[in-house]
């Protein structure tokens, strides 16, 4: 591998790292915006404690199992990309005689592609474990909500039942959490196949891939309409 080479990945490794550490409200004092998946951390409280008032709860159940179905989805998607690469490894001989034709590409030979591969299948391990912790964790949530009080019962002792509630809420956005990393995960791995063009391809590809989820953090139109409280 080249100096461009390492430089590339240590940049992927920096921005993810930022963009991470900023999203998660870390670097509040120099970038106070707050971000979409921390503003929807207090709507899911706000959800979990409107659930005390409602004694029938097949909305709230029918919510976490769509939540429960989306994370499953994509730990399953994960472990199809894990056995698309080792299948991508099993096929190095194919892909070195195609590659080294190319003109574009800097291609480093057989050990360097391999390695590529590897990281790439580290990439999806690493999604593949945050889904299934949240896909655990949100079914711990599930057990959690089934123990909040009836209404009367709420209402009878409301610091109680909203002790329950937190105790959703707090595994609730856990959750949520670990499912946001795996997806991330999956937005930057699309970078990460630059590599296999070139460094620079690489630099650029991640540089876009951080940008646009960026953008969408802080600057969407989702944002706007969950931070929009005023009167329709």
């Amino acid at each position: 591998m080249t100096a461009a080479d390492y430089i590339a990945l240590g940049l992927f490794v920096l921005l993810w790292a930022g963009y991470s550490w900023i999203s998660a409200g870390g670097g509040a004092r120099f970038f106070p915006r707050a971000s979409l998946n921390r503003s929807m951390a207090e709507r899911r409280k706000q959800w979990i404690y409107n659930s005390l008032e409602r004694d029938l709860k097949m909305i709230d159940t029918q919510i976490m199992a769509g939540l429960q179905n989306g994370t499953a989805f994509f730990a399953s998607t994960s472990i199809f990309a894990i056995g698309g690469c080792f299948a991508l490894l099993g096929a190095t001989d194919q892909v070195d005689a195609m590659f080294r034709d190319l003109p574009f590409v800097a291609y480093g030979g057989r050990t360097v592609f391999e390695l590529k591969v590897m990281g790439l299948t580290m990439l999806f391990g690493y999604s593949f474990f945050k889904f299934g912790w949240s896909y655990r964790l949100f079914n711990y949530c599930t057990i959690l909500f089934g123990g909040l009080p009836m209404v009367d019962r709420a209402r009878s002792d409301m610091v109680a039942a909203r002790r329950s509630a937190d105790q959703v809420v707090k595994m609730n956005t856990i959750a949520a959490k670990h499912f946001n990393d795996g997806l991330r995960t999956i937005f930057l791995s699309i970078g990460y196949l630059g590599w296999f063009v070139g460094p620079y391809m690489f630099m650029l590809a991640t540089v876009v891939v951080i940008f646009v989820l960026t953008r969408r953090q802080f600057f969407s139109e989702a944002r706007k309409a969950i931070m929009d409280t005023g009167a329709p």
